[in-house]
């Protein structure tokens, strides 16, 4: 004969349930039990490294020349996670391609500024910083290095 269970044990196997699914809910190194994750906390995907420390980006690598990338304007190169612009002739700069936001990759440049297509946040192509939130922190600059007509991450 079997017993049908109690209204004890359904909530005690419903509450162990949910504490064995919260296991690893907390931040990493995260000290204190109060804290919630934010947008800008160090775990979020916008603080990876920059791009040029990802797998995709080799330091060395060719990226392009110089005639590709347009005078106030510029190039994402998604495989490697890096924006290349030129806000003037001849002045090469290069971004992460990852949004600082929520970790998306950006998808264009326009009207001077390098785009993300997942909450509308802008970035300067000059120097990276936010020209239009809701991201609050610029696009981390990375290193690239200009001979002749060619453009190699640094």
């Amino acid at each position: 004969m079997t017993h049908a269970p109690t209204r004890r044990t359904a909530l005690a196997t419903g509450a162990a349930a949910i504490a064995a699914g919260c296991v690893g809910c907390s931040e990493y190194n995260d000290n204190s039990s109060s804290s919630s994750a934010s947008p800008t906390s160090p775990t979020s995907p916008a603080a990876s490294p920059p791009a040029a420390s990802s797998p995709g980006a080799a330091a060395g690598q060719a990226l392009t020349t110089t005639s590709e990338i347009p005078v106030g304007s510029g190039k994402i190169f998604k495989a490697q996670k890096v924006v290349v612009t030129q806000p003037t002739e001849g002045d090469f700069k290069a971004f992460s391609a990852i949004c600082t936001h929520m970790g998306c990759t950006v998808s264009k440049i326009a009207d001077g500024t390098i785009d993300c297509p997942c909450h509308g946040s802008k970035f300067h192509i000059a120097d990276g910083s936010v020209a239009h939130g809701p991201a609050t922190r610029p696009l981390p600059a990375e290193q690239i290095t200009v001979q002749g007509n060619s453009i190699r991450l640094a």
